[in-house]
């Protein structure tokens, strides 16, 4: 079963995230921050990542951008989940690693058709 890391500073977004994600048969873990991310990846490197872009401690940018230098940080598909939708937020995510692009709000059906195009289900 894939790991996905939840990573949003909203308690009602991750939880919505988990249980749309567990629908979908992923194991989950969540975190409320980017650094507290980054240490659950030092620790164990999940499948995939849905990642909030605007964080307090450590936002999703600088994570992304830590995280694609450690050591298998390569290795997850991270789908930014935001409110950002200007053409240059999203292009300075897709730049810095992100693989794909949710817009808040989203549903299970937004969350199944990004997974699928990044190849996280059949």
């Amino acid at each position: 079963m894939k790991q996905v890391l939840v990573v949003d500073d909203s308690t009602v977004i991750r939880k919505v995230a988990t249980r749309i994600l567990e629908s979908m048969r992923f194991q989950t873990s969540e975190a409320e921050d980017g650094r507290r991310a980054l240490d659950m990846c030092h620790s164990a490197m999940p499948d995939a990542i849905l990642l909030d872009w605007n964080m307090p401690v450590m936002d999703g940018f600088e994570f992304l951008k830590e995280l694609r230098q450690m050591p298998g940080g390569n290795q997850p598909k991270v789908v930014f989940c935001t409110t950002e939708n200007d053409v240059a937020s999203i292009a300075k995510a897709m730049h810095a690693g992100a693989d794909e692009y949710i817009m808040k709000p989203f549903d299970k059906e937004i969350v199944r058709s990004k997974f699928e195009e990044i190849g996280l289900l059949a």
